[in-house]
């Protein structure tokens, strides 16, 4: 059988573990012939191809990002965009599709499926926010990241009596934020889920620094806003693609917070530092267990599928079922990270 596969969205740590377990599956227990995807769907449209075997795949584990390399390209929302994506896998002869890649990717790749092509996906997101898998690859890695920063934030805040604010990634779902704000230990955590409220947090950290500390540390989750009603305004930026400026909410932030306590704030944004380096060990792992699963998926002819990990197995979920929903924070998770503040 001919597998295509293509690595889709932002790139994450842990895609290559992913890849090389396509190829080594697929190659030696399948007699499968893998077929790799330049630049996500954008290189299936333009018929960008490469033949992955193992000479490729050799010492892969410890690198980010992916040797496909990725785009953010939707066939669907393109105009021929799926004519293009059809007409190459007929002129390839690709009998089935893996695709790895985040909500929009694997949008698209539900949009493919329901136009007769057989496709299992595997989900990864830094932002760990698809729906119906504990854990998406790359998740670990940036919470890693994000901590290891926390903590190195905290030794320059306490050593100068400042609030440092730390802007972690998360637009919708604020799963870094909440996690690396706990093992960090931040004094605050703002994520998407909760909107906040300026006066209150002034007023904690004026009793912080009165009572029993000189320093505070805030993590902030990029598509964090203020309560309305609060007395806060504030409108999320976004740029020319519709993503999140980054850095704007924690700039308001540190504006706000220095005006109305008069404490030295300063800002340091992560951005894309959370995405790259080597893959954590769990990454590695949840990577190739997510691409054993996914060609044998294949092999076994299913099709409309996700692999997703559920506590410690690897299961398939329907694509249908994730479409258009968002895994957030749950509430408990976000308790503990203001309980433990």
């Amino acid at each position: 059988m001919r597998v295509g596969l293509l690595t889709g969205g932002g790139d994450v740590p842990g895609l290559n573990a992913a890849i090389r377990a396509v190829v080594k599956r697929g190659e030696g227990r399948h007699g499968h012939s893998i077929v790799g995807f330049r630049n996500g769907w954008r290189g299936l449209a333009d018929g960008d191809v490469m033949q992955l075997g193992r000479q490729h795949i050799r010492n892969v584990l410890a690198t980010g990002g992916t040797l496909l390399g990725t785009a953010r390209y939707h066939p669907h929302s393109d105009d021929g965009g799926m004519d293009a994506v059809l007409s190459t896998l007929e002129a390839e002869r690709i009998e089935a599709l893996i695709v790895v890649g985040g909500d929009g990717t694997l949008h698209a790749a539900s949009k493919v499926a329901e136009a007769g092509i057989r496709i299992v996906a595997i989900p990864k997101t830094i932002d760990n926010d698809v729906w119906g898998t504990d854990r998406s690859i790359g998740f670990d890695t940036a919470v890693t990241i994000a901590t290891e920063a926390v903590d190195r934030i905290h030794t320059t805040a306490e050593s100068h009596n400042r609030v440092m604010l730390v802007e972690v990634m998360g637009r919708t779902a604020g799963w870094i934020a909440a996690t690396a704000g706990i093992a960090g230990g931040a004094e605050v955590v703002l994520a998407p889920e909760q909107p906040f409220d300026i006066d209150k947090i002034v007023k904690f950290l004026k009793h912080r620094h009165r009572a029993h500390a000189s320093f505070s540390i805030i993590v902030v989750a990029e598509g964090a806003v203020p309560a309305e009603g609060t007395s806060m305004q504030y409108e999320t930026q976004l740029g020319r693609f519709g993503e999140i400026v980054a850095g704007s909410i924690s700039e308001r932030l540190k504006v706000e917070i220095a005006d109305r306590t008069g404490f030295d704030t300063r800002v340091t944004v992560l951005g894309h530092i959370q995405r790259g380096g080597s893959p954590t060990a769990a990454d590695r792992i949840l990577g190739s267990r997510f691409g054993v699963a996914a060609i044998d998926a294949v092999t076994r002819g299913e099709t409309g599928m996700m692999t997703a990990l559920r506590g410690d197995e690897i299961v398939l979920v329907p694509l249908s079922e994730i479409a258009g929903k968002v895994k957030h924070v749950p509430t408990e998770l976000l308790d503990v990270a203001q309980t433990l503040a």
